[in-house]
C-alpha cells in the first residue's frame, strides 16, 4: 500500500494537476458533464438511481474532508495524500450532479415560464467553471451544495414514492433542509477553522433562504414539476389510435429546418378539427391527472384568451413517454398555444402553432407518423 502511495504521489497524473492547477477544476467539472451526459437516460432507471445517488453520497463525504483539512485532521492518514483533490473532486460531483439536472429538465420541449429555474441550473453550470478558489468561500460552498440537495431530492423522493404533488414536494424540500443543516452543524462543531470562516447564524439563515426561495419558485409555478417532463408535442390534422401505437399526421417541415419534423403553421380548413398530440415522460407507475390548456391570441385585446381545458390521466414508464391527445372544432385563425398542465397548474411545455385558413385547394404536405 505504501508503495502504491508513492508511486502515486510521483505520478504523472499529478504532475500534470499541478502543472495546470489554473484550468484543472473546470477540466473536473467538465468532466462530470460529460460523463452524464453518455451515461445516464432516464431517472427512474436503477443505473441512473445508483449514479445520482453516489454523487450525492460522494460529493457529502468529500465536503466534510475538505473542511477538516485546515485543522489537521487527516494528517498521518492516507488522506493527507489526497488532500488536494478534494476541491476537484467537489468540483466534479457539482459538475455531475447540476449537469443530470440541466439534462432532465432539457428533455421538455417547451420550458416557457420554467425557464427562469433552467436558467438557474444553466447558470451554475457555467459558475462551477470558477470554483477553485471560490470554493474555499463556506458560505458559497454550503449555499450550493443546498441548492443541488434540494434539487436532488425533488427528483428522487417522488421516483421512490411514485407520487408527485404538493405535499411530495414539501417533503422533498424539508428532508433537503434537514439533511443539509445535520452536514454543517456536524462540520461546524468537529472543525475550529469553519467556526472561524463562518457565523453559524448567517449561514443558517442563507441556507433558510434558499429554501424560501424555491418554495416560493414553487408555488409561482416557476419551477417544472420534475421528474415529469414533456417528451413530444404536435400539432395535427388527425390522430388514431391503433393496435396500441398513435397515427400522427401533420405538416412536414421543409428539409432545412432539420431540428424539427412538424410545420409550426397549421393550414387550416373550415370545419376541420386540429388535434394536439403529446408524450409526457414519468417514472414507472407514477400516476398523474395532466390536461391541455387551449389559449388564442387575441389580436383587438393584445392578450391570450384560454378557450378549453381539456384533461386526462398518465400512469408513466414507457420508455417513448405516455402518449395521448386532445382536439377542438371550430377554431379561429391566428396564434394558438397549448399549455401541458399537471392538475396543480405547474408547466409542463408549451406546443405553440400558428392557424392559417387556407383559401386554395393547395394540397397540404402531410405525413403520418407512428407514435
Amino acid at each position: 500500500m505504501k508503495r502504491t502511495l508513492i508511486r502515486f504521489k510521483n505520478s504523472a497524473f499529478r504532475t500534470i494537476i499541478r502543472k495546470h492547477s489554473k484550468y484543472a477544476p473546470l477540466l473536473f467539472f467538465i468532466g462530470g458533464f460529460i460523463f452524464d451526459t453518455f451515461t445516464l437516460g432516464r431517472i427512474d432507471r436503477t443505473y441512473d438511481l445508483l449514479v445520482l445517488c453516489l454523487h450525492m453520497s460522494s460529493l457529502s463525504i468529500t465536503l466534510y474532508l475538505y473542511n477538516l483539512v485546515d485543522d489537521g485532521k487527516w494528517k498521518n492518514t492516507f488522506l493527507e495524500r489526497y488532500e488536494e483533490y478534494f476541491p476537484l473532486t467537489i468540483q466534479f460531483f457539482f459538475g455531475g450532479l447540476s449537469s443530470a439536472y440541466v439534462i432532465y429538465f432539457s428533455r421538455s420541449v417547451s420550458l416557457s415560464k420554467t425557464a427562469s429555474f433552467f436558467i438557474i441550473l444553466v447558470l451554475l453550470l457555467i459558475a462551477n467553471e470558477f470554483l477553485k478558489k471560490r470554493i474555499s468561500n463556506k458560505y458559497l460552498q454550503f449555499g450550493v451544495y443546498y441548492f443541488i440537495s434540494f434539487t436532488f431530492f425533488t427528483f428522487m423522493i417522488p421516483v421512490f414514492l411514485k407520487e408527485l404533488n404538493t405535499s411530495v414536494f414539501l417533503i422533498s424540500g424539508a428532508v433537503s433542509l434537514a439533511s443539509t443543516l445535520i452536514l454543517l452543524i456536524f462540520i461546524y462543531g468537529r472543525s475550529p477553522s469553519t467556526r472561524k470562516e463562518i457565523k453559524l447564524g448567517k449561514m443558517i439563515a442563507i441556507i433558510m433562504a434558499i429554501y424560501g426561495i424555491l418554495n416560493l419558485f414553487y408555488f409561482m409555478k416557476l419551477i417544472p414539476p420534475v421528474p415529469l417532463a414533456l417528451d413530444k408535442g404536435i400539432v395535427a390534422h388527425n390522430v388514431e389510435l391503433k393496435n396500441n401505437n398513435y397515427e400522427v399526421t401533420y405538416e412536414s417541415e421543409d428539409s432545412y429546418v432539420f431540428w424539427r419534423k412538424h410545420k409550426l403553421d397549421f393550414s387550416y380548413t373550415p370545419n376541420e378539427s386540429v388535434y394536439i398530440f403529446s408524450s409526457i415522460f414519468a417514472p414507472t407507475d407514477l400516476k398523474k391527472a395532466i390536461f391541455h390548456r387551449w389559449k388564442w391570441y387575441n389580436d383587438s385585446t393584445e392578450a391570450w384568451e384560454t378557450t378549453e381545458d381539456i384533461g386526462y390521466d398518465i400512469t408513466g414508464g414507457r420508455d417513448g413517454g405516455f402518449r395521448g391527445y386532445t382536439y377542438k372544432n371550430n377554431v379561429k385563425p391566428g396564434e394558438w398555444e397549448v399549455q401541458v398542465l399537471t392538475d396543480e397548474e405547474h408547466v409542463l411545455g408549451v406546443i405553440k402553432f400558428k392557424i392559417i385558413e387556407q383559401s386554395d385547394n393547395t394540397p397540404k404536405k402531410l405525413k403520418t407518423e407512428l407514435f
